[in-house]
């Protein structure tokens, strides 16, 4: 079994979801006490955030790599980021470490693929959903992408930082989502990514018809297989 180095804390209220399904899809493969081998550093969000709201990627990058150093040190075989908008510089942490990276989109991707979704919507941070890192990489795998209009952007992005991330978990939030999601729906997306760790805090599949796409339970599946795969 291949050790997982896991860059957590952004926020911790995902990276503890992280952690278990890690745990609990390890069991699901090999029953018994079996469990994931993870290295994790947690990094002080407060620091990423302030970065991300000033646009100060290179420093935010730098934060990550210095991570993902430390993992690789430590003895983890890869890298997980346990965020979705921090993949913007996955190429500058993939750069700092010898050890490969598993990026949350091509998880995703690849479970699109498997289920015939050619066309998806995507909900995230405003990053995520504005900017061309992450719908790019979902293209790259011949998938169409839809984001809502800036508007709705800006609902999902507040939620997040104001609410999810806190640990706060409201009804009207979650009708507010499921609003959006309906919306990219009618506008062709045949399901649609939770592109935010913190999302499926919130929305889950039992309150929509809609297909969703956990990117937490995706990331952690993929890298659970590739754990155990047999070098």
């Amino acid at each position: 079994m291949k050790t997982i180095g896991v860059i957590g804390g952004m926020s911790w209220e995902s990276t503890i979801v992280y952690y278990r399904l890690l745990n609990q899809y390890t069991k699901r493969e090999l029953g018994g006490h079996h469990s994931s081998k993870i290295l994790m550093s947690s990094v002080n969000f407060a620091e990423i955030e302030a970065y991300q709201r000033a646009g100060d990627w290179d420093k935010s990058a730098h934060v990550l790599a210095q991570e993902a150093k430390k993992l690789e040190t430590a003895g983890a075989d890869f890298i997980v980021i346990a965020t979705n908008t921090m993949h913007k510089v996955a190429a500058d942490v993939q750069a700092a470490v010898s050890i490969p990276l598993l990026h949350i989109a091509d998880a995703t991707a690849l479970a699109l693929k498997e289920n015939g979704i050619t066309h998806v919507g995507l909900l995230g941070t405003r990053f995520t959903m504005s900017q061309p890192f992450y719908k790019e990489r979902l293209e790259q795998h011949g998938i169409t992408v839809s984001v809502p209009p800036e508007w709705q952007q800006d609902v999902v992005h507040e939620i997040i930082y104001q609410e999810l991330c806190q640990g706060e978990i409201k009804s009207h939030s979650r009708q507010q989502y499921l609003a959006v999601i309906d919306d990219l729906q009618t506008a062709g997306a045949q399901g649609v990514i939770l592109g935010c760790t913190e999302i499926g805090l919130l929305v889950q599949q039992n309150h929509t018809d809609v297909p969703l796409y956990d990117t937490t339970d995706l990331h952690a599946l993929a890298a659970v297989k590739l754990a155990l795969e047999k070098d």
